[in-house]
């Protein structure tokens, strides 16, 4: 007898068992361990349960709340599942912008791992083509209009962070965790948020020889130490969690903010953010859609009707522009999160001083080049 198979969990009687417990209504449901959510989530990942019962396992926990170890229990299993490539660089910082993208705004996010490599700092931006609630435009939209290969594999991916003339990338879950990917149709049938949209975002596709550093986004005032936990949890060195437009990772560009971040594995502490200290001076608190983009008609009472590729195509343009030198929304928004960014990894003593590096590479156009 092969004791290996022998040792296998049955992954369908364990989530009959996790089912029983968690959907039992508002009074009487109760909490799974971490090794439970883990192995729910695995027979998910694997096909090995009824898409009823994947749905009811997210609803329920849902309405019950999640526990930290039930988040935990779920990560372990994607993290299981992804096809992670250690790059062949020291360190990588890796910008979890939120996967559903945006829909009040010009996202000016997907630039920033350009110009952070431009900056000597290896980055990788990661997402997928569409998911809920929001159904906006995502990084891969933009990097698509700007003219980059969204579709490379974990290896090809993770080798432009070594070319020197490159330095950054853009992976798609489609590629690191096709099981996860697979999930979307049934996400989109249960509609509200799922425990999946939480944890998702710290897969780490791409990790540094030495060290990988987490740069994510929320709205929410509860989700920062959710998110810190997360990071540790996967691993992530450090974490820098900001409060951005959107649930993005570019704050306000006319008001002071908040962030939270961690070194070195330990404990989250929280920081202030201010555009006026770095010479940014902006009525608009992010990019704004231009007043000439096509709308379309949309069933999701959820979703803003813009023009996904007209809106990633003016994206892409303005991103690409602000790389260049020229100055404005997008410019402010690339030069507040990637000052944050480059003083939190230690590249500056101080945020001012990260500020004037940001700066430089931005008048210079440079890092237009690595658009590629």
């Amino acid at each position: 007898m092969n004791t290996e198979i022998a040792a296998q969990p049955n992954l369908a009687k364990t989530m009959h068992s996790i089912i029983q417990r968690i959907a039992t209504g508002p009074e009487l449901s109760k909490d799974i361990s971490l090794d439970e959510a883990r192995l729910g989530m695995q027979a998910i990942l694997e096909n090995a349960v009824d898409p009823v019962q994947a749905a009811i396992f997210f609803i329920a926990l849902r309405m019950k709340r999640e526990t930290m170890d039930e988040f935990k229990g779920i990560l372990d299993a994607i993290l299981q599942a992804t096809r992670r490539v250690t790059a062949e660089v020291d360190e990588v910082v890796d910008i979890a912008d939120p996967y559903d993208g945006y829909n009040r705004c010009l996202p000016a996010a997907p630039f920033l791992a350009p110009l952070l490599a431009e900056l000597g700092i290896p980055a990788v931006c990661h997402g997928l083509e569409a998911v809920g609630p929001k159904y906006g435009v995502t990084a891969r939209h933009v990097m698509r209009a700007a003219g980059v290969d969204v579709d490379l594999d974990p290896a090809a991916a993770a080798a432009r962070l070594a070319d020197p003339a490159v330095g950054w990338t853009y992976a798609d879950q489609s590629r690191f965790c096709p099981g996860l990917h697979d999930l979307i149709p049934l996400r989109t049938k249960i509609i509200k948020r799922q425990a999946v949209t939480t944890v998702e975002t710290q897969a780490m596709p791409i990790q540094g020889r030495r060290k990988t550093h987490l740069v994510t986004g929320y709205v929410h005032k509860p989700y920062p130490p959710i998110y810190a936990m997360l990071a540790r949890h996967a691993g992530f060195d450090s974490a820098l969690i900001i409060r951005g437009v959107e649930g993005g990772v570019i704050p306000s560009l006319r008001q002071a903010g908040k962030a939270t971040r961690y070194d070195n594995h330990g404990e989250e502490y929280e920081i202030d953010v201010d555009p006026l200290a770095i010479g940014i001076e902006q009525t608009a608190r992010a990019v704004p859609l231009p007043d000439d983009l096509p709308k379309i008609e949309r069933e999701d009472e959820v979703a803003i009707a813009v023009d996904i590729q007209a809106t990633a195509r003016a994206a892409a343009a303005a991103g690409l522009a602000a790389l260049k030198g020229e100055k404005g929304a997008t410019y402010d928004s690339l030069l507040l999160c990637a000052s944050l960014i480059v003083h939190h990894v230690g590249k500056a003593a101080t945020f001012k001083a990260a500020s004037e590096l940001v700066r430089a590479a931005l008048d210079s156009g440079r890092a237009a080049a690595r658009v590629k």
